[in-house]
């Protein structure tokens, strides 16, 4: 949720970030007005209260009929008192919905505009210029016995696959070289769960504009995450934390599910936009002021890792209205894909500054023992669609795959041979 400060003393300032996202800046002005409504009620139950609470004292020591008028207009009384608690609840209820309705303020920075309006800020690396004509993912996948989408789909459906022999270890090779970067880093590392209650995914933010994307188990109440983001950022709800030391840093390594709803056409073909997939999170708790240069940190991990597969890649600084419902700022690292002549995005790293820390209660205190709302951050370091970037970029054209030089301790294999 946004600051409520912020609002109060400066509304323009969220009407023009609900404006720059495209969304309606008319909810602004609903929930100062339903603020005030509630700020009023609150005080008018508080009032009524303390005067029955008075009033009984006076009842207390009245005898005969003073004390049966007095005990009359208590229940006069208590009816006020009810009815200003209904009003009471009601208006909180009503502030509470239109609060969570706002999403983060936008950065000042970022551009402005839709899907298309980002920035890039960085393009490291040039496309590789091939002396043959380079198969796509799926059939090199096919190829070297690493992918089979169709017993995927035979099984579970349109956007579900097998990674097979070398697939397999070739994931689980990238996930493990940067778990390796993680805690090399000074994260610790996590495997979380992958079913979170609503009042987890919803803290996070992930229930309003996307919550079509979300899986939901309606007989348990659970939802499968679509990042381990949501686990670790409810791992510290409703807790205060110490980050005296600096940030609190934590890499999620988990599966995540996603309904890529209203996506339908989209790149059906191959794995860059499946229903399941495996990714490691990185996920910062750290102290409001320090939420840029951590952001900035978390993306200089990101472009370590693509710099160990040895991609081409560029870095967008993401356009307002393609932003989600929390994050303040996000930059995404989009790897060269030689057979789409594009760059597609692989990671993304977002600064959610306090928005999630407020929904889910998690604070820290400051240097005079005061409780304050944490930031949190963060970052992708590896998933599974990396695999179509590292395929396409180091074939050869005997359909055989160089393994880029820092996975090779992780896999034990320089190249990847077909099999068929």
């Amino acid at each position: 949720m946004i600051d409520l400060k912020v609002l109060r003393e400066d509304p323009e300032t969220v009407r023009a970030s609900q404006r720059a996202r495209g969304e309606d800046p008319a909810v602004v002005d609903s929930l100062l007005s339903a603020d005030e409504r509630r700020r009023s009620a609150i005080s008018r139950a508080d009032n009524l209260r303390a005067e029955q609470k008075m009033f009984g004292k006076q009842v207390g020591k009245a005898r005969g009929e003073e004390r049966d008028a007095l005990l009359a207009k208590g229940k006069e009384l208590s009816n006020e008192v009810k009815a200003a608690e209904a009003e009471q609840g009601e208006a909180e209820a009503t502030f509470a919905e239109l609060h969570r309705a706002i999403p983060n303020l936008i950065h000042p920075a970022a551009p402005v505009g839709g899907e298309d309006d980002y920035t890039v800020l960085e393009t490291v690396g040039e496309p590789r210029d091939f002396d043959f004509e380079p198969l796509d993912h799926l059939d090199l996948g096919t190829r070297l016995g690493a992918l089979d989408m169709e017993r995927g789909a035979k099984v579970s459906g349109s956007r579900f696959y097998f990674l097979t022999g070398i697939g397999a270890q070739l994931q689980l090779a990238l996930l493990n070289m940067a778990a390796a970067q993680a805690t090399a880093a000074g994260f610790t590392l996590m495997i979380p769960p992958v079913l979170v209650r609503p009042e987890i995914m919803a803290g996070t933010g992930f229930l309003g504009a996307h919550a079509s994307e979300i899986y939901q188990l309606r007989d348990e109440d659970l939802y499968l995450v679509g990042t381990s983001e949501v686990a670790l950022a409810g791992y510290h709800a409703d807790e205060i934390i110490d980050l005296s030391k600096g940030p609190k840093r934590y890499a999620g390594w988990s599966s995540c599910f996603r309904r890529e709803a209203g996506s339908y056409g989209r790149d059906t073909r191959g794995i860059i936009r499946v229903h399941q997939f495996d990714k490691i999170e990185m996920f910062s708790y750290c102290r409001p002021e320090e939420a840029e240069a951590e952001h900035q940190r978390l993306l200089d991990w990101e472009k370590e890792m693509l710099a160990k597969i040895e991609v081409p890649y560029r870095i967008i600084d993401t356009a307002t209205g393609d932003l989600g419902t929390s994050a303040h700022r996000k930059f995404d690292s989009e790897a060269w894909v030689p057979t789409q002549q594009a760059y597609r995005e692989l990671t993304s790293t977002s600064n959610c500054t306090t928005f999630q820390a407020r929904r889910l209660n998690v604070r820290y205190r400051d240097e005079n023992g005061k409780p304050q709302t944490a930031a949190t951050l963060n970052g992708t370091l590896a998933t599974t669609r990396w695999i179509v970037a590292i395929l396409e970029n180091h074939q050869q054209a005997d359909g055989s795959v160089v393994v880029p030089q820092a996975l090779r301790p992780f896999l034990g294999l320089d190249v990847l041979k077909p099999v068929s």
